[in-house]
């Protein structure tokens, strides 16, 4: 399997979403791969040359870029903004490259990298999105790369909290024992064992739907996943370019479920709390879960970050002619 146009796992879980959100063949996005490093990233993209700003999707580790762009993509597209929903490294439809285990830093190098790529295509601003671990992913990034106009997060919690660790592990035993097993295990030979991602993270709170659950949890490219434990110990370790009281490169909107029973806002609030330099917007989703399938929380979603991304099209507007792709 090389494309999603083959893959029916993406096509089983918008069948939960409101019928007029609902990709069909011809509003899919495009296909294209980007050699980076040693692995070959698949990117979905809706390219248009009149946009007057692109988004960049991060997704977390229970989604991948096609799930990313039914839900964002697609819909931001039919508002007139371009947009790159990326498959990381181990995820998606991704080819993965020989070498060491795949880490958490390398997501972030990667994400650094297509948003250089993309600002050498022309001037227009960049704005990231992150869904899940994805949120904080879009500050790890900004912060490395100093070069995108404002990041959206479906969540800003920090794993380097032991708060945030018992709230996200999939018990308290996982995340008192299971996180300094993994520390251990990425320094060994043995730093490439996997594990089901369902059994280290709460991932059955991926959504508030069960028959929605069952079907994300089936695709082997998401929500099915198997980490190794270097991509884990990495991930939960990670330290910023720049810590939040230093960061200053962009604003920053918070889309928020409000039936969020994995990753609530309390997780992310300490986090949000030591950010002073850059405005935040806090956006609640009513009636909407971790993945967020449910109206009027969806809708929602998607007018804040249309209202945000419009706000820096405005304040960004490029100072040269847009070149067609």
């Amino acid at each position: 399997m090389t494309t999603y146009a083959q893959q029916p796992n993406w096509r089983a879980i918008q069948n939960f979403l409101p019928a007029d959100l609902q990709l069909t063949d011809e509003e899919a996005p495009q296909e294209t791969w980007w050699q980076w490093q040693q692995h070959r990233v698949h990117l979905d993209c809706y390219r248009i040359a009149s946009a007057r700003l692109k988004v960049i999707l991060l997704h977390g580790l229970g989604t991948n870029g096609r799930q990313l762009s039914v839900i964002v993509g697609a819909p931001l597209a039919r508002a007139g903004f371009e947009t790159i929903a990326v498959d990381m490294p181990e995820y998606g439809l991704t080819e993965v490259g020989p070498g060491k285990p795949v880490t958490y830093d390398d997501w972030v190098q990667a994400g650094s990298d297509l948003v250089d790529l993309e600002a050498k295509q022309d001037d227009r601003p960049i704005v990231l999105y992150g869904f899940s671990a994805g949120g904080l992913e879009t500050f790890h990034i900004a912060a490395k790369n100093r070069k995108v106009k404002g990041i959206i997060g479906m969540g800003f919690f920090d794993p380097r909290l032991q708060a945030v660790r018992d709230q996200a592990a999939f018990n308290l035993l996982m995340s008192r024992l299971g996180s300094p097993l993994a520390q251990w295990t990425a320094r060994t030979p043995f730093g490439g064992f996997r594990l089901p991602a369902a059994a280290l993270i709460k991932m059955r709170e991926l959504v508030n739907d069960k028959a929605a659950l069952k079907v994300l949890l089936a695709d082997k490219t998401s929500a099915g996943k198997w980490i190794t434990m270097a991509f884990m110990a990495s991930y939960m370790r990670y330290v910023p370019a720049v810590e939040p009281d230093d960061f200053d490169v962009c604003p920053i909107l918070l889309t928020q479920p409000a039936q969020d029973h994995w990753t609530p806002l309390r997780l992310s609030e300490p986090f949000l709390r030591r950010v002073s330099h850059v405005p935040i917007r806090i956006v609640m989703l009513e009636n909407a879960g971790h993945f967020p399938i449910e109206q009027p929380g969806l809708s929602q979603m998607i007018d804040a970050i249309r209202e945000f991304c419009g706000e820096i099209a405005e304040r960004h507007a490029p100072s040269r002619p847009l070149q067609a792709y």
